[in-house]
Order: structure tokens, then C-alpha cells, then sequence
């Protein structure tokens, strides 16, 4: 019953579409209290749509757990990025210490980006902020204008909806795509290890497609060892002039079979860094697919239990396929004619070894 009215009364100061000014926004909170590395990636795309509506605006973001710190904080514009811890219940204090921080800013504009976070919204209610602007509950206010509206279904383009809707601005125009803003200098540094984990003088081998897979996820997305075996068996049978590197869980265990250069990193910057200098990324529905995607290189992701509607890398040569009753053979040929398009075969190459299902 108090939850009830807390979160109705968040309700009555939503900002309805058309109503946001497009000036005197100069201080906005961003709200995405998840601590997983996909969610945090995904609201990239509004970081840019802000960046871009309000140019000369400073940014704050409260998120779960610390990721979002390595990837956003070098952000011009963003100012904090307030982390709420993993467990809060086993936080309290600090929790209780950054709400506190959190309450004595004021804002002229807080967005909650998610659909039905409980956290979320908790959080647009205790914070200052002139407009505030969120996805109004259809029980709780269903008067709202906002329900007429188209809203996108993939989830990194639902806060850019939320702007654009607001400010009235066109909402067919593409939405920004997940980004990280790497700076030419990381992109080096990670071009010259790669060379080196390729044994390759000059850095890019002569007719050679440069491919990463990350052959890990979490619970039911998760691929066997197996299956990636056989569909990075496959996939180099029918384009023998790719060259896999094997991005390697934070276990730091091949799930190839060992056999391709293998490169490990627990800095996400560095990480995205060197999938930035690769031809093509495959991996299943995961934080580093989206992390893959937001670097720049085209990025194919496999869904066996996830939408792809709602998570798969878009824009560009971004692909995904719904891998459901498909053999991992199967699956390797379509991520073969989806390679054909990101890197089409120039000429024939002499046909390299499959690897072995046991290997």
C-alpha cells in the first residue's frame, strides 16, 4: 500500500510528451540501477541522443554494480556516475550514504529509462528535478498521452523514444547505436596487441578476415562447448580465410578446444578496444555482444532463448539469428553468408583444417 503511493505520486510528475523545453536543461540525471553489463551498455544510445539535444549540458548517472564507470566516465559531458552496489541489502549504509548525495543535487531533468524497475522509479521519486520523465504505468495513469504512442520494442532504443517524445521531435528518425566513444589511442594500443596475439608483421595478415567469438553467456543462453566447436568447425570450412580469435570467458578456460589465439581481459574498455580492430564479432546474447556492437565492428548475435526484437546488435552490418531447432552447423552457414556481406570472400583461399568436434 505505500509502495502504491509512492508510485503514484511519481506518476502525476511525469512529463508528458511535447512538454520537455529544448532549452534551459542543463543538469540531467540519467537512472539505470542494473548491475548487469548488457543494461548498461544499452543506455549508450541515450547517452549520445542527450549529448546530441543537449549539447552543452552535464550529465550524472546512478547504475548498478561498476561498469558503467570504466565505460561512460570518460564521456565529456557526464560529471558522476553514482554506482549502487551489487547487493544493497547487504550495502545498506552506503546505499543509504549515496541516496543522500544523490538527494542534496538538484536536476532540471531526471530520466528512468526502464520499463516497469521498481528501483527505477523509486529512484526518479527521491531525487530533485524539475522534469521528469519516464514510461507512465497504464493502471496507475492511464490518462497519459504517452500510451497512444509508438514505443520501439528493443530496449536500447526505449529512453531515446522517451527524449524524442518528450522534446516532440520526429520518432522514425534512426536511433543512435550503442557506443563507447573509444579514443583513437586505445583503438591503437589494442591494434598493435592484436598483431601480436596474430604473430602477424604487418598488423592485418594479407587476406585474412579477422573474426572474435566469445563462446560463453549466462544460465539457458549459454552454448555448449561442443556446439561452439562444431560451429567454429564449420564456419572455417565454408570461409577458410577467417581467422578466429578466441575471446575468453572471465574463467579464462578456451571454449574452442584451444586451438585459436586465445586473448583475456577484465577491462571492458580494453576489451571493446580490440574488438574494434576485427572484422566481424560472434557471440551468443550477452554483455559482450553488446559490448562488441557498441565498439563499432559488426557484431552477429545468436539467441536461443532471448528476443532478438528486444537485444539484438542493430544499425549497420549488425546481424542475429534465432538459432532455435538449428544445428550448430546450420548456424555456422548463416553466420557465413552473414560474414559475406560484412567481408565478402575475394578470392579463393587454400582450405585450413575444421577443427575436430572432440578437440
Amino acid at each position: 500500500m505505500f509502495l502504491g503511493r509512492l508510485f503514484a505520486a511519481v506518476e502525476r510528475q511525469l512529463c508528458e510528451p511535447g512538454k520537455l523545453p529544448a532549452r534551459g536543461i542543463h543538469r540531467i540525471l540519467i537512472c539505470r540501477p542494473n548491475h548487469r553489463l548488457g543494461n548498461a551498455i544499452l543506455v549508450s544510445p541515450l547517452l549520445a541522443e542527450v549529448e546530441a539535444l543537449y549539447p552543452g549540458a552535464e550529465i550524472d548517472l546512478v547504475v548498478g554494480g561498476e561498469a558503467a564507470s570504466s565505460l561512460f566516465a570518460n564521456r565529456f559531458q557526464v560529471r558522476r556516475i553514482f554506482s549502487l552496489p551489487r547487493k544493497i541489502a547487504q550495502h545498506l549504509w552506503r546505499t543509504r550514504a549515496l541516496l543522500r548525495e544523490l538527494q542534496r543535487n538538484s536536476y532540471d531533468l531526471a530520466i528512468d529509462t526502464c520499463q516497469g524497475s521498481q528501483s527505477g522509479r523509486l529512484l526518479l521519486l527521491t531525487v530533485k528535478a524539475r522534469f521528469k520523465l519516464g514510461f507512465p504505468d497504464p493502471e496507475a495513469n492511464p490518462g497519459s498521452a504517452w500510451h497512444g504512442l509508438p514505443c520501439p520494442e528493443h530496449l536500447g532504443q526505449r529512453g531515446v523514444f522517451l527524449l524524442r517524445a518528450a522534446r516532440g521531435l520526429e520518432l522514425d528518425h534512426p536511433c543512435p547505436p550503442l557506443n563507447l566513444d573509444l579514443s583513437d589511442s586505445e583503438k591503437q594500443q589494442a591494434r598493435r596487441a592484436l598483431a601480436n596475439i596474430l604473430g602477424a608483421a604487418p598488423p592485418r595478415p594479407a587476406g585474412r578476415t579477422i573474426v572474435g567469438i566469445f563462446a560463453n553467456a549466462t544460465g539457458a543462453k549459454c552454448y555448449g562447448e561442443d556446439w561452439w566447436r562444431q560451429f567454429a568447425g564449420a564456419l572455417t570450412e565454408k570461409r577458410p580465410d577467417v581467422l578466429i580469435v578466441d575471446v575468453l570467458a572471465e574463467h579464462g578456460r578456451s571454449q574452442l578446444g584451444g586451438v585459436f589465439a586465445p586473448y583475456y581481459t577484465r577491462d571492458l574498455r580494453r576489451l571493446a578496444s580490440m574488438v574494434a580492430n576485427m572484422d566481424g564479432f560472434i557471440s551468443a546474447d550477452c554483455g559482450v555482444m553488446h559490448l562488441a556492437a557498441a565498439s563499432g565492428t559488426p557484431t552477429l548475435g545468436l539467441f536461443s532463448v532471448t528476443q532478438p526484437s528486444k537485444y539484438a546488435p542493430y544499425g549497420g552490418l549488425n546481424g542475429a539469428i534465432d538459432t532455435h531447432g538449428m544445428s550448430a552447423s546450420e548456424v555456422a552457414g548463416m553466420a557465413a553468408d552473414w560474414l559475406g556481406r560484412v567481408v565478402p570472400l575475394a578470392q579463393p583461399l587454400p582450405a585450413v583444417p575444421s577443427v575436430p568436434v572432440d578437440a
